[in-house]
């Protein structure tokens, strides 16, 4: 029997004190994001939404940047998550390949959402402001929120994707009990919302809806600022913390692994698992790194790569991306946190110079590695957490074949318990794959983009 233990574990002393920035090692910059004019835009042009502090961040290309005290005290309520060898499922496959999970669903919040709420309150409430807005699709983000202003001691609107609303009525119960008002989305209480169920009252909505709405609330008062999930800069630096206490996990077991992968909706837990082995990377470590995205939304696999606007009312600036259009609206796949139209501009950045692979795979059969994964692991994983492993049971099953014995890592970015009338529907028949038509894709960046200006090289 091994002797390398099934939870690979950090001590509170050993978690990294720093995020890391993976501009600073990029070989070619990121394009800057833009105005409708194609001109780069300035730290004030983002202010009246976002904190100057975390402008900065935003903006910063320096490699480590510090993480505020109070905010690893928080941190250290379920950080460093473990490590785990999943040797049962690799039993299950009969692979040679070792494949590891990073257990991001062991936060109150039960994803690694938390990661970057808890660091966003903190920076909006060191800034004077009482107020948060934001929006959420599966509820794991909105639910991360509500509990991280609870516990920094700021108050928090949550605007909620109509669909996830309706599918997932315990997320929204969580944000109650953590004292957030949670609204679906698209909702009466703005112009945008409004001004979409008047042309569709029947709308899914979507997180570009969602994003806008919060937004146009959030810029009403002095006092009150929009937090984003996903996407933004600042938000992949503060999920990097995932990666470096996982790189601090090998170290111990004197290993390396060969693969890393997370799924990919707006790119947080995917760049936060990755971007630290992506450093070693640029630097020469030979390392393959995937982002698993749905085949209903499939942005890094089939989107072009252009300047487009974060939100569908366009109130954020162009951001260099991976788009299918701020436009689109993604079917109702029960991977609500993956339904985003755009991918996170480092993301996509990185997948436009060749560090990354991407995939896009169709539902059910990341359903049914969920269940090969909760038959042989005990967790029920996020349908989101699917995609991941649905891309590790096919990286495994090719390491069979080649009868090479890879080392893969896996983030599990949250777990399920949430999500359990998507696993009905799913075993009761009531799920079936679908892949984005090619027309729709056409139609939506036809209306989306044009008139924007190019990405410089593209």
């Amino acid at each position: 029997m091994s002797t390398e233990p099934t939870k690979i574990l950090l001590s509170e002393d050993e978690m990294p004190r720093q995020w890391y920035n993976i501009q600073a090692d990029l070989p070619t910059p990121l394009p800057p994001p833009v105005g409708l004019d194609g001109n780069p835009i300035g730290p004030d042009a983002l202010a009246q939404v976002f904190p100057m502090n975390l402008i900065e961040q935003e903006m910063s290309t320096e490699r480590w940047i510090d993480i505020p005290d109070e905010v690893l005290g928080i941190l250290k309520l379920w950080r460093p998550s473990p490590l785990y060898r999943a040797r049962r499922l690799e039993a299950a496959l009969g692979t040679p390949a070792k494949i590891y999970y990073k257990n991001e669903g062991v936060s109150p919040a039960g994803s690694h959402k938390p990661n970057t709420a808890v660091a966003q309150a903190w920076y909006n409430r060191e800034f004077g402001i009482k107020y948060l807005t934001t929006e959420t699709g599966a509820g794991q983000w909105g639910s991360a929120l509500a509990m991280s202003c609870k516990l920094i001691g700021i108050e928090c609107k949550v605007f909620m994707v109509r669909i996830s609303f309706d599918q997932k009525p315990f997320r929204k119960i969580m944000m109650k009990t953590w004292g957030a008002e949670c609204i679906p989305s698209p909702s009466p209480l703005t112009a945008i919302g409004r001004k979409i169920l008047e042309e569709d009252p029947d709308t899914p909505g979507s997180l570009a809806i969602a994003i806008s709405e919060a937004i146009e609330q959030a810029v009403e008062r002095d006092d009150t600022r929009y937090a984003l999930g996903s996407v933004l800069n600042h938000v992949m630096l503060h999920q990097t913390i995932i990666g470096l206490e996982a790189k601090k996990q090998f170290d111990k077991i004197g290993r390396y692994p060969d693969i890393v992968i997370g799924c990919a909706g707006g790119g947080s837990n995917f760049a936060g698992i990755s971007f630290p082995f992506l450093c070693d990377k640029i630097h020469g470590k030979d390392v393959r790194v995937i982002a698993t995205e749905p085949e209903a939304c499939p942005t890094l696999t089939r989107a072009p790569y252009a300047y487009d606007s974060g939100d569908v009312a366009m109130m954020t600036p162009l951001l260099p991306m991976h788009s299918l259009g701020h436009t689109f609206i993604p079917p109702a796949i029960h991977a609500g946190g993956l339904r985003y139209h755009g991918m996170a501009p480092l993301v996509s950045h990185v997948k436009r110079i060749g560090l990354i692979e991407a995939t896009a795979l169709p539902q059910t059969e990341c359903y049914e590695a969920a269940l090969l994964f909760a038959h042989t692991e005990g967790f029920i994983p996020a349908p989101e957490t699917s995609h991941a492993i649905a891309q590790t049971i096919r990286e495994a099953k090719q390491a069979k074949e080649e009868g090479k014995e890879k080392v893969i890592l896996m983030n599990w970015s949250g777990h399920g318990l949430m999500d359990l009338q998507g696993y009905d529907a799913y075993m009761s028949g009531k799920i079936s794959d679908y892949a984005l038509p090619e027309e729709m894709l056409q139609r939506s960046l036809a209306a989306s983009l044009a008139g924007h200006p190019p990405v410089p090289g593209c």
